[in-house]
């Protein structure tokens, strides 16, 4: 769902579309850790980092434009410990200002760092945890980075008072837990989705839905009214006017900049991907939906109301800000579904997403309130105040019901629950589609609706406009309806569950949404290894073509020895963008389809899957990688590293039933169907001459 997409400073993107020539980058940084002793009991524990030259870290606190990961400190909970505060950093080469590549002032350090947290601890014994960071140079950052630390405490209850170092017994583990897929992925700057452009965009359409409902659309004829009739002179209308707009883009704004100091943009875009948090998110748009649809109303409290309505006035600025703040107060019932799920899509825009986000909001709000005044003869052509006024409710209320899904969805996959499959959740949206457009036609009515007007002969009718709405929801129930079969339904397919939940799939005659049937028939080599596991992330494409994938290496040799053909190692990540922009953009073409399966052994090697665990004697440390291979995403990374010094998705390498390479660089992510063509044709003859690259 997938998420939402970010990392504006990053241009590790810029390396796996423009060079095709694959590399590793070490990790630069070198830790220590020390243990301090205060007294008796107490002690610091201090992470001593030393950055090679050109490195910077971000600070605890990296300001920006939130998208820079601060290093993290967890500890393993312990009863015998107990944290005092918080890690404090710090480091005599600190930077504040700005970097090229990143918005707003940005505070970093260079060539070493010392954290240093302290602790009270009721025994002897070994503290335990883990800590992460990123670490970034001019040009690029390279992945997140997870290592294992421990302390040995061994002066508790002395009574000594000596202070001096006790070095301790400290071993690391490097784990890369967020993958050089996440980091090229998310760095697009230009991304539609996750762009402050587009939430800009999408915060006026906000406002502007937020005019017409009941609370505020009644309020603009009376307002207007108001400030004319009350003004000396008609400039001095339109200037209050304009005064009342600006302190409702004012009061938002404010709101939004709150929510950054006081959450911090990285918060809430953690939150946004916490499936706890998703959870909660998917219960406010069931309540917002709910309340949209007229089952209560959801208001402030009318103290708040009474007090700024006693301040409010025309004779100063600060009274018509105190009109605005009466209108957001009163006006909350209908602009708070709007605003609440607004906030949550601001999260995922940086230190700057809450703040744009209600200033776009506000700006649509606020903008009818000084067109009008400007242009009062407008006034005359608004559709006066009526039932309609809340039929949009209803309808905000149906779509909220839908996007509620979403959310419910991504916590589902993220916890593997399986409660909205792929079939559940389109289901959920066809039949909501229908109500709809039931509604919309006056054949679904609320206990809050008004009669429907009647023609000449009585008989209650349907506006055009209504009509055409009706058409636009049962369409796209229909459209839907396919997809109950395994459909790709491309156009929702950032919102809807993957293929690999759907349980019946008539593209592959019907059973599961997976076919692992192999050309030959031989069900001694069909793929065997993770596929429970793993077939829940198949792509659309995939599935809809029934191409056969593997998802281990060594049962995919086997197979390439049986059927003589060369194996494509499609080194991919379950939250990988560009390497779904590749499978429905390049393989979806028929062409590159046809010789991924009658040409190729094709396994998917997921790079980012960490549910597994390796069998204890198939663990080992990583050179290439400088990490502990533990789970099955990090053998397919130390995979790709070692035999093809590569650490990025998507890449594509190709290898013959023995493991010799067929092709020196591979294919990174470029998606020209055509080029990819040519690449696999000459691959495939590569092959077929028995040439081997050295």
């Amino acid at each position: 769902m997938q998420q939402a997409s970010k990392l504006i400073s990053f241009i590790a993107l810029l390396f796996c579309a423009t060079f095709s020539k694959a590399q590793i980058i070490q990790d630069p940084t070198s830790w220590k850790y020390e243990v301090k002793k205060l007294n008796d009991s107490t002690f610091n524990l201090v992470f001593h980092l030393k950055l090679q030259e050109h490195w910077h870290i971000w600070s605890l606190n990296p300001k920006g434009d939130g998208l820079e990961i601060a290093p993290a400190f967890n500890f393993d909970k312990n009863p015998d410990l107990k944290l005092v505060g918080k890690v404090q950093e710090k480091g005599t080469n600190r930077f504040d200002g700005i970097m090229d590549g990143v918005d707003g002032a940005v505070v970093y350090f260079i060539k070493d760092v010392d954290y240093t947290q302290k602790v009270i601890v009721k025994t002897n014994f070994t503290i335990k945890g883990k800590h992460s960071y990123q670490v970034c140079d001019e040009s690029k950052c390279l992945p997140n980075k997870t290592k294992t630390f421990e302390f040995a405490i061994t002066g508790f209850a002395t009574t000594s008072k000596d202070t001096s170092t006790i070095i301790a017994t400290a071993t690391s583990v490097t784990k890369d837990t967020s993958k050089q897929t996440t980091s090229t992925t998310s760095s697009n700057k230009k991304s539609d989705e996750h762009g402050l452009l587009w939430l800009f965009f999408m915060s006026l359409l906000g406002g502007l839905a937020a005019v017409i409902t009941p609370c505020v659309y009644s309020m603009i004829p009376i307002t207007v009214s108001f400030f004319t009739k009350r003004s000396k002179t008609r400039a001095e209308g339109i200037r209050n006017a304009i005064y009342y707009s600006l302190s409702i883009i004012l009061i938002f704004t404010i709101l939004g900049v709150l929510i950054s100091v006081m959450f911090g943009a990285n918060a809430l875009n953690n939150l946004s991907t916490n499936w706890i948090a998703n959870i909660i998110f998917f219960a406010i748009f069931i309540v917002f939906g709910i309340s949209f649809l007229g089952a209560f109303e959801i208001t402030l409290p009318s103290s708040w109301t009474s007090k700024t309505d006693s301040k409010a006035g025309v004779g100063s600025f600060m009274g018509i800000f105190f009109m605005a703040l009466t209108l957001v107060i009163v006006s909350f019932s209908c602009t708070g579904p709007i605003v609440g799920p607004l906030l949550v899509i601001a999260g995922q825009g940086g230190i700057a997403g809450p703040a744009l986000g209600m200033f776009g909001f506000s700006l649509g709000l606020a903008l009818p309130f000084a067109l009008f005044a400007v242009f009062p003869g407008m006034l005359n052509k608004m559709a006066t105040s009526g039932g309609w006024l809340n039929q949009v409710k209803v309808v905000l209320g149906f779509l909220e019901l839908m996007l509620a899904m979403k959310f419910l969805s991504n916590a589902d996959l993220s916890q593997g629950w399986r409660l909205l499959d792929r079939e559940i959740f389109v289901a959920i949206w066809i039949v909501l589609s229908v109500l709809l457009g039931f509604y919309l036609l006056g054949r679904l009515k609320l206990s809050h609706d008004d009669t429907s007007p009647k023609n000449i002969y009585g008989q209650e009718y349907v506006s055009i406009f209504k009509l055409f709405l009706a058409i636009v929801a049962f369409a796209f129930a229909v459209y839907l309806v396919p997809g109950m079969w395994g459909a790709p339904l491309n156009g929702m397919s950032q919102f809807i569950p993957p293929m690999g939940t759907q349980d019946y799939v008539v593209s592959n005659g019907g059973g599961s949404g997976n076919n692992h049937s192999t050309d030959a028939g031989n069900a001694a080599i069909a793929p065997q290894k993770y596929v429970q596991e793993m077939k829940i992330y198949e792509p659309p494409i995939v599935v809809q073509n029934g191409l056969v994938t593997y998802y281990d290496y060594e049962e995919a040799l086997n197979a390439a020895k049986i059927l003589k053909k060369p194996l494509m190692l499609d080194f991919t990540g379950i939250n990988c963008v560009n390497c779904r922009k590749m499978e429905s953009q390049v393989w979806s073409n028929p062409e590159v389809m046809k010789r991924l399966k009658e040409d190729f052994i094709i396994v998917s090697l997921y790079c980012d899957y960490d549910k597994i665990e390796l069998p204890k004697d198939k663990q080992f440390f990583s050179k290439e990688l400088n990490s502990q291979v533990l789970t099955l995403g990090d053998w397919n990374e130390a995979l790709q590293a070692s035999k093809f010094n590569a650490n990025s998705q998507p890449f594509y390498f190709y290898i013959d039933e023995n493991g010799n390479k067929l092709a020196e660089n591979g294919y990174s992510f470029d998606p020209d169907a055509q080029k990819f063509i040519k690449h696999l044709d000459a691959v495939k003859e590569r092959y077929k001459k028995g040439g081997i690259v050295p």
